[in-house]
């Protein structure tokens, strides 16, 4: 193991023995902010520390072995030989494996998200589409045992969407989903057409981290424009009644956002602010990453969402991810939200880009 790797362990390792002691003090008790960050931490660097002690164990192992072999001891060879064999592959799994955790992390991962989805070329059948992702990310949500909340939808003829926004609530909802930011494109035979041939549509989905502190991102209100009207669509009785809808407007970037799920304006209001930061905080990441040379840019992370990202082929049964060159042949299932093992591929295609750029340099 590299020496700047070991040496960044024992801190580690350090850093643990001092939060256990700080844990059990009788001021940092008191402190309730403290202590849970104190906590929070401690459960993040635990399983790393966990880990290097293993790797630790198995390398005193075969350590201890060769010793053994080096002694001349006829009667315990055989045994060292035996360990040292069981073991041989033991370190660089586990070298690897610390590696990956020790891969810097983002803030966001933990935290929720908001899901958009568009409707782009192709017509009513692009619309339609468009409801098809929104369903399958609905019950992606179920299975995961999110929240989802509308923020904003729009239908389309055909039984489609022109768009949505919604909310996804849970743990880890933005490390899931977010390499699905991307053009998605659909090859199937519309009902619609009475030869037969396959019409290919697509939609585009954007991910966007939710901002923990909506303090943290700085909106000017004199660079608000805040229009509200009549909610449309389906909802109960109240629709149409109240200007309860919210659309904002920021004025110097141009992005608007609109809310109209709720019946309260002021509800509808704090939910489209909480959006419209999410917006303007991807923005400051899109600038960011703008800025690293294209080279440096990591394999699925770039965030560029002009690009075409999966196809999804109805007559075929297929699901094709073009970032990972990755071919599954159960579109069916994938398309009622089992789309968890894709996402995990994305990640791990990510986290080994990663590393192999950091160990280049």
């Amino acid at each position: 193991m590299h020496e700047s790797m070991l040496k960044k362990l024992d801190q580690l390792q350090n850093r643990i023995n001092e939060i256990e002691s700080l844990l059990v003090d009788s001021e940092t008790v008191k402190d309730i902010e403290r202590y849970t960050l104190l906590n929070k931490e401690f459960a993040e660097l635990k399983p790393i520390v966990d880990k290097f002690d293993e790797y630790k164990q198995v390398t005193k192992s075969i350590d201890d072995a060769n010793e053994i072999i080096e002694s001349g001891d006829k009667e315990l060879k055989s045994l060292a030989e035996e360990e040292i064999q069981k073991a041989a592959e033991k370190p660089k799994k586990l070298e690897k494996e610390l590696k990956l955790m020790l891969l810097p992390k983002d803030s966001a991962d933990d935290g929720s998200a908001y899901l958009e989805i568009r409707a782009g070329a192709g017509g009513d059948e692009a619309g339609i589409f468009a409801g098809d992702l929104f369903r399958m990310y609905s019950r992606l949500s179920e299975r995961e045992g999110w929240n989802l909340e509308v923020i904003d939808i729009k239908q389309s003829e055909q039984g489609g969407l022109k768009e949505v926004v919604a909310k996804l609530e849970g743990k880890s909802v933005f490390k899931v989903l977010k390499f699905e930011s991307g053009v998605h494109r659909v090859q199937r035979v519309p009902e619609t057409e009475s030869q037969g041939r396959i019409h290919t549509s697509t939609c585009t989905v954007a991910i966007l981290p939710e901002v923990e502190e909506i303090q943290d991102i700085n909106i000017d209100k004199n660079d608000l424009r805040v229009d509200t009207f009549r909610a449309s669509g389906a909802g109960g009785q109240h629709v149409n009644k109240t200007d309860s809808a919210v659309r904002l407007t920021h004025i110097p970037t141009g992005i608007v956002v609109e809310c109209q799920d709720g019946r309260s304006q002021h509800k509808n209001k704090e939910k489209a602010l909480s959006l419209l930061a999410a917006k303007l905080k991807q923005q400051e990441i899109d600038s960011q990453q703008e800025s690293i040379a294209s080279e440096r840019k990591i394999l699925v992370g770039t965030g560029d969402r002009s690009e075409k990202i999966r196809t999804y082929n109805f007559p075929q049964g297929r699901m094709t991810d073009h970032r990972i060159k990755l071919t599954q042949h159960n579109l069916d299932q994938i398309m009622d939200g089992d789309i968890k093992t894709i996402c995990d591929a994305l990640l791990a295609e990510n986290q080994l880009a990663m590393l192999s750029q950091l160990e280049s340099e």
